[in-house]
């Protein structure tokens, strides 16, 4: 099987991966534009109660997802997606966006913040059904605003 065909897992990250997860955060948008360096994204990733999943296609890592339970207001909150830059547009984001709606099954909502200048995670957020409920200007950096989206999850069966 080649890799362009192999099938996509997610699974919690290894020691390992920490490290391989923030150096793709660091050196992409929207983290470089907030101004996120690679050792603070590493310090984040490694906070207790930070789940940190990845995206496997075949042996290769391809992306990750990092969640907290009670992030935003004592809900699930989708802290981080990032993808491989040679896995986008490849359906990674949509599967990870997923897999955090099924580990969340049966909780009211799901929460996340995009920022507003990051037009590509708004799409596919938009596209699965996140709405905006807020926005925080120059919450991270000045001139931007980081806009509060959330999406209610069915009960779990």
């Amino acid at each position: 099987m080649d890799l362009e065909s192999a099938e996509v897992r997610i699974e919690p990250a290894t020691a390992g991966d920490v490290e391989w997860s923030a150096q793709i955060m660091a050196s992409s948008e929207p983290w470089v534009t907030l101004r996120q360096t690679r050792q603070k994204i590493e310090t984040g990733l490694r906070r207790a109660g930070i789940e940190l999943w990845l995206a496997h296609r075949g042996p290769q890592r391809a992306g990750l997802i990092v969640l907290d339970r009670y992030g935003f207001a004592g809900s699930p909150y989708i802290k981080s997606v990032a993808v491989a830059p040679n896995e986008r547009g490849r359906g990674i984001g949509t599967r990870m966006l997923n897999f955090a709606e099924e580990h969340f099954a049966g909780e009211r909502f799901l929460f996340l913040l995009v920022s507003s200048f990051n037009a590509a995670a708004q799409r596919l957020y938009f596209r699965h059904g996140y709405e905006k409920r807020g926005e925080l200007p120059n919450y991270i950096v000045e001139g931007y605003a980081e806009w509060i989206l959330s999406k209610r999850l069915p009960p779990r069966n």
